[in-house]
C-alpha cells in the first residue's frame, strides 16, 4: 500500500511498536509505576483528612467532593517530568539515535512514548477515582457527564504529555528535569485544586484563575456536579470551554515541535 493512506498506516504500527517497548520496561521495573500510582492517593488522604476539616466548602458540603475534582486535574500534571526524563535518557544512552537509523517514521518514537504514557495515566486516574469513592466521593451529574469531564482530564494529560516530551528533546542534560519538578508543585498549587482563587489576593487569584489546571479542575467538578466557589470572572463562568482551549493550544503548540526537534537531532 503507497500514498498517504499507507505512510499513515505505517507511522501507525511504528508507533504501536514503540508503545509497547516502553509499557515493557513498566513491566520488567513495576515499583516505580506503582509508586507513581499511590502519590496521588497518599496526597488525597493527607489533604482531606488533615486539611479538610479547617475548611468550608459553600453549602456545607463534603471536601472530598470538591478536593477530589482538583487531584484529578492536578494529578494529570503529575509525571510531566517523568516523561522529560524517560526522553533524555533515550537519547543520553543512544537509543534515539538507534531509533533514528531505523527505516521508521519519524513521529513513530514520539508518538509512541505519549501513547505509552497516557495509558499510564489513565490507569493512575482510575486507581485515583477508586481512591475517592472509598473515601466518600460521588458524582451526581448522571455517567454521561461523567465521561466528559475524564476526557477532559485526559486531554488535559495529553497537552502536557506532549510539553514534557518536547522539553526532554530540547534538553540533553537530565539535571533540567530537576528544575521542572520544582516547578509543576507551585504552578499546581497555583490553582483551584485545593481551595478557590477568591480566596487569594487579587492578582494571585487571577493567576490561578488563568491556569489551565484550574479551567480542567472546575470544569470537572461542574461535570460531576461537585460543589465549587465559583466566582464571578469570565474564566470561572466558562470553565468547560476553557478546558477544552487550554490543551488544545498546547497540543497544537508543542505536537508538531516535538516532531520537528526529534526529526533535527543530531546524529
Amino acid at each position: 500500500m503507497s500514498g498517504p493512506v499507507g505512510a499513515a498506516r505505517w507511522a501507525l504500527l511504528d508507533a504501536v511498536a514503540i508503545t509497547g517497548r516502553d509499557i515493557s520496561h513498566w513491566v520488567r521495573r513495576p515499583l516505580p509505576v506503582v509508586v507513581t500510582l499511590l502519590f496521588p492517593v497518599m496526597t488525597v488522604v493527607l489533604f482531606g483528612y488533615l486539611l479538610g476539616g479547617a475548611i468550608d466548602v459553600p453549602g456545607a458540603g463534603n471536601y472530598f467532593d470538591y478536593l477530589l475534582p482538583g487531584m484529578f486535574a492536578l494529578t494529570m500534571a503529575f509525571g510531566v517530568e517523568a516523561t522529560m526524563l524517560a526522553v533524555i535518557t533515550d537519547a543520553a544512552k543512544g537509543v534515539t539515535d538507534r531509533f533514528r537509523s531505523m527505516p521508521m517514521a519519524s513521529s513513530a518514537v514520539v508518538v509512541g512514548r505519549c501513547s505509552a504514557d497516557m495509558l499510564s495515566s489513565a490507569l493512575g486516574l482510575l486507581v485515583l477515582v477508586g481512591c475517592g469513592l472509598a473515601v466518600g466521593w460521588r458524582w451526581h451529574e448522571g455517567w454521561a457527564a461523567a465521561v466528559a469531564a475524564v476526557g477532559l482530564l485526559l486531554l488535559l494529560r495529553l497537552a502536557l504529555l506532549w510539553l514534557g516530551i518536547y522539553l526532554g528533546l530540547l534538553s540533553k542534560d537530565p539535571g533540567a528535569v530537576i528544575a521542572v519538578q520544582i516547578l509543576v508543585w507551585p504552578l499546581g498549587f497555583l490553582s483551584s485544586a485545593f481551595v478557590s482563587p477568591q480566596t487569594m489576593p487579587g492578582w494571585l487569584g487571577a493567576i490561578a484563575d488563568w491556569n489551565p489546571l484550574s479551567a480542567t479542575a472546575n470544569a470537572a467538578r461542574e461535570l460531576f456536579g461537585n460543589p465549587g466557589w465559583g466566582g464571578d470572572s469570565w474564566m470561572a463562568e466558562h470553565s468547560v470551554l476553557m478546558a477544552v482551549v487550554w490543551p488544545l493550544v498546547l497540543i497544537a503548540v508543542f505536537a508538531p515541535l516535538s516532531v520537528r526537534r526529534y526529526q533535527r537531532l543530531s546524529r
